[in-house]
């Protein structure tokens, strides 16, 4: 019976080192995810709208949808 308890002494021992290295394997799949989209955001921001280059920029949807539309928030006189 001990040895049984060694067997599965061993086995949960390499369960949590192969936990901590499939961890760090996401860790870093994960931060060079976030770094490409770090460094994209950070193209965009200073190649397409540096140098006033965003005064150029057109939204589609400017004006379409105000925050405050008088037809529907008009106040009733009494």
């Amino acid at each position: 019976m001990t040895s049984f308890f060694l067997f599965l002494s061993s086995v949960f021992k390499w369960s949590f080192g192969f936990f901590d290295f499939a961890g760090n394997v996401i860790n870093w799949i994960l931060f060079l995810v976030a770094s490409a989209i770090f460094t994209y955001w950070c193209y965009v921001l200073v190649a397409k709208l540096g140098g006033d280059k965003d005064k150029e920029y057109f939204s589609p949807t400017e004006g379409n949808h105000p925050y405050y539309d008088p037809k529907i928030y008009k106040k009733e006189s009494k």
